[in-house]
């Protein structure tokens, strides 16, 4: 939910996806929030959301109550499912009013960025930095060091 603007925070997130070695493609989408109550806000923006997410991709949530988890173990997820056979990943941030119930229950793996709550765009370019890492863990790459 909400738009990115061209910041630093925007800015380390094209660094992070520039630097993915594969020919996968990275889209964002965007979602404006309707001017409704908080309910009836989740629910449109449940759709839309939901309706972004190509057909036989994993999903992953993050929300505050979400698992904490490490690095290494974010990599084992990822690769967990390309090998059960999903083409793809889709990572649903939501907006200030949380995420509705309906795209919580199809998560494949709600996660945390830890207990806290997160500016939207930082929690756009942490995901970006741990994709990254990801790949990298799961390739041999020095950049992640345990």
């Amino acid at each position: 939910m909400g738009k990115a603007g061209q910041g630093p925070e925007q800015q380390m997130i094209t660094d992070y996806l520039r630097r993915m070695p594969w020919d996968a493609q990275v889209k964002e989408f965007e979602i404006k929030k309707p001017a409704r109550t908080a309910a009836l806000r989740k629910s449109q923006e449940a759709e839309k959301l939901l309706s972004a997410v190509p057909p036989g991709s994993a999903i992953i949530v993050l929300d505050e109550h979400g698992k904490a988890l490490t690095s290494r173990q974010f990599a084992g997820k990822l690769d967990g499912f390309m090998t059960e056979g999903f083409n793809s990943v889709a990572f649903i941030i939501g907006g200030a009013d949380g995420l509705d119930d309906s795209i919580k229950q199809k998560a494949n793996l709600t996660m945390a960025f830890g207990s806290l709550t997160w500016p939207h765009i930082m929690v756009r370019a942490m995901l970006a930095e741990q994709i990254y890492r990801a790949w990298s863990v799961l390739n041999g790459h020095p950049y992640h060091r345990d």
